[in-house]
């Protein structure tokens, strides 16, 4: 906000072209309009979801519709741990945020940073909002097609044991440790080789409604990467998983290879 024209009175304009990224505002002033124009032509996103910086400061954020602006995340809202805001796209192919910078008296850094996502709902385990867990955990045990998809269009699938549950209530959710045997698949490096024990572990999280506990015996982990945080989907025991796979790939019926040895 330092570099414009301290008498312009011009909406500085933002064009973003991704699917997924973060903008960071560093002392916001006036007003900047971001458009979120993924180049997919084929795709249909149909909600947006806004996560603020822990430090969000200095800005509310709002959506235009129909010409009429309104409020996603005020500067009392981006305080808030873990808060994510979602709201459906009415023009999926284009998507303006205005955010609007808040009156201050000092020259004193504030930085209005955020992330965010275009989700689709074109998804054969149902719309990714509730793949998020953000809305919905997906609680109940998947069925056996929602088994192999899951194997084949998940971020994360690993092999391992839970190591410890710990519970957020006041953000309702959980986070499960994961000691991990093998990944065979992740997005991005959340689950790491620990330095000292040598070990690969990571994080997991969950809603609190799902009760997750502590337990023995090797689980096939899935799920989703959002905002940089892995989110639980299915998690049959290993056993079981093997069972249903091998019985799918006899009869020809597996979605996708999965490597058995």
């Amino acid at each position: 906000g330092l570099s414009w024209e301290p008498r312009s009175r011009a909406v500085e304009q933002v064009h973003l072209r991704c699917t997924e990224g973060s903008l960071e505002w560093v002392y916001p002033a006036r007003a900047l309009r971001v458009v979120l124009e993924p180049n997919l032509s084929s795709a249909h996103h149909t909600t947006v979801c806004i996560k603020p910086a822990s430090d969000f400061q200095g800005a509310s954020i709002y959506v235009e519709r129909a010409g009429q602006l309104h409020l996603v995340l005020s500067e009392a809202e981006g305080a808030r741990p873990h808060h994510v805001s979602c709201f459906s796209a009415h023009r999926p192919q284009r998507v303006a945020l205005f955010l609007q910078a808040s009156p201050q008296r000092d020259i004193s850094r504030r930085t209005a940073s955020f992330q965010y996502e275009l989700l689709s709902n074109q998804s054969t385990a149902g719309p990714d909002l509730k793949k998020m867990a953000l809305a919905e955990a997906m609680c109940r045990p998947c069925d056996n097609m929602e088994l192999l998809m899951a194997i084949c269009s998940s971020d994360f699938v690993v092999k391992g044991s839970i190591r410890d549950v710990s519970h957020d209530s006041e953000h309702h959710m959980s986070q499960v440790e994961v000691g991990v045997q093998r990944v065979y698949r992740q997005k991005n490096r959340i689950f790491q080789q620990d330095e000292g024990s040598g070990e690969w572990r990571g994080p997991i999280w969950t809603l609190l409604q799902c009760k997750v506990k502590k337990g023995g015996g090797d689980f096939l982990f899935t799920g989703n990467e959002h905002f940089g945080e892995a989110w639980l989907g299915c998690a049959p025991r290993f056993k079981d998983f093997m069972h249903v796979y091998r019985a799918a790939r006899e009869r020809g019926a597996n979605p996708c290879e999965f490597e058995l040895n």
